[in-house]
């Protein structure tokens, strides 16, 4: 996606929420992950969580359990921004063909 924006965060579906619509606990997390879905700009949110060890909200659709669990199976991924990269333009390519 092409910006005219300084960060992704300003093309970011959440971006007028209030914070403790995203940074909850339990069931209301289902709820806060529904604001990702057709994000333009979600898999630069989870790569940035990711990277940078983000542990509470609910960050690019996943929720901090979730990052952890992946983090814990991937110990070795020096860029989550690269490897969402690759697999959205994968993911892109196989539509297209």
């Amino acid at each position: 996606m092409t910006s005219t924006r300084d960060h992704w965060s300003e093309d970011a579906a959440c971006r007028g929420a209030q914070s403790d619509e995203l940074f909850v606990d339990g069931p209301s997390q289902k709820r806060a992950k529904t604001v990702c879905t057709g994000c333009p700009v979600r898999t630069e949110c989870l790569a940035e969580a990711l990277d940078n060890g983000i542990e509470f909200g609910v960050w690019g659709g996943m929720t901090e359990r979730e990052r952890r669990a992946l983090l814990r199976r991937s110990p070795n991924v020096a860029s989550w921004r690269k490897v969402l990269d690759n697999a959205r333009r994968d993911s892109e390519r196989a539509q297209a063909g």
